[in-house]
């Protein structure tokens, strides 16, 4: 809870800097002498920005059930079973977070995911393929970096940077098409077709500039969710799991679940890596052969 009002008080204080500064700069009047009111449009952009990003939160758990067919393991079956809530529980108790939901979901491909909206109220789920292509120490790797993911608030964290960027894209788009509509189109009330064709072009650009941030942070992340792994399971352990992704079948999560996944992440070049929610698997294994 400290993690989320430490970040929403910087984000918005960011917000408010950068309103005064506009104001100071004698853009904020400029804006408001044509029809922008600032502070209200940043209120706007905030409520619109983090609450779309603060409801996929609240709903990833069911929907991550739901779209992925998980199996929640209430009371353990069979042997396989019990040693995977054992093995979640101990490392839980380990990072010091409360005991997540553990699940298990129908794939070929070696897979696990965590997500939830906080470190005491998380789903950890593995796929039924991660349990039959992975040796037991390699799959305790995985679950220890889904894990550390929880640990961090890695879902939190990247829902805010979601929101601050959401706000801006919202915000900067508006007052581009108003300009556009007001200064080339000449309209008076900034408000014809210009704002809204001019806005939309804005909101693209800008969507495709905010998912650069997003993804760098989601990269970011991904190495320090196997560097968790590695000290929960051995750096052994942890490379072997990686190694063995690398192996797997490549046909992947759902397109909107891949960002949650452990695996993922071919070697690209160019404008492709900017967004790419996983680094390379290859410079994921590099990394912890250096640091072990």
């Amino acid at each position: 809870m400290m993690r989320i009002l430490l970040l929403l008080a910087t984000n918005f204080a960011v917000l408010l800097l950068a309103s005064v500064v506009l104001n100071l700069l004698g853009v904020g009047p400029w804006l408001t002498t044509r029809g922008i009111e600032m502070i209200p449009l940043i209120i706007m952009g905030g409520v619109i920005g983090f609450g779309g990003a603060f409801f996929s939160l609240a709903i990833s758990k069911w929907v991550a059930k739901k779209s992925m067919g998980v199996e929640v393991i209430d009371a353990p079956r069979n042997e396989r079973e019990s040693w995977l809530v054992a093995t979640v529980t101990r490392q839980a108790q380990s990072a010091g977070i409360g005991m997540p939901e553990v699940g298990i979901f129908e794939s070929a491909e070696p897979n696990a995911f965590a997500t939830g909206w906080s470190r005491n109220h998380a789903l950890v789920a593995v796929s039924t393929g991660l349990l039959e292509r992975m040796s037991r120490a390699e799959a305790e790797a995985v679950m220890g970096h889904e894990i550390t993911h929880v640990a961090n608030g890695d879902m939190i964290t990247l829902t805010l940077i979601q929101g601050v960027v959401n706000t801006f894209v919202f915000v900067l788009s508006r007052v581009i098409g108003r300009f556009v509509d007001r200064v080339i189109f000449r309209d008076e009330d900034g408000r014809g077709i210009g704002f809204f064709v001019s806005t939309l072009i804005a909101q693209i650009g800008l969507s495709l500039l905010a998912s650069m941030i997003v993804m760098w942070f989601s990269r970011r992340r991904e190495f320090r969710a196997d560097a968790g792994g590695a000290r929960l399971a051995g750096t052994q352990s942890m490379i072997g799991a990686l190694q063995a992704l690398q192996r797997a079948p490549s046909e992947g999560l759902p397109a909107s679940m891949q960002a949650l996944g452990i695996a993922g992440g071919e070697r690209v070049s160019g404008l492709k890596r900017l967004f790419m929610s996983h680094p390379p698997l290859d410079e994921r294994i590099e990394a912890l052969h250096r640091n072990s």
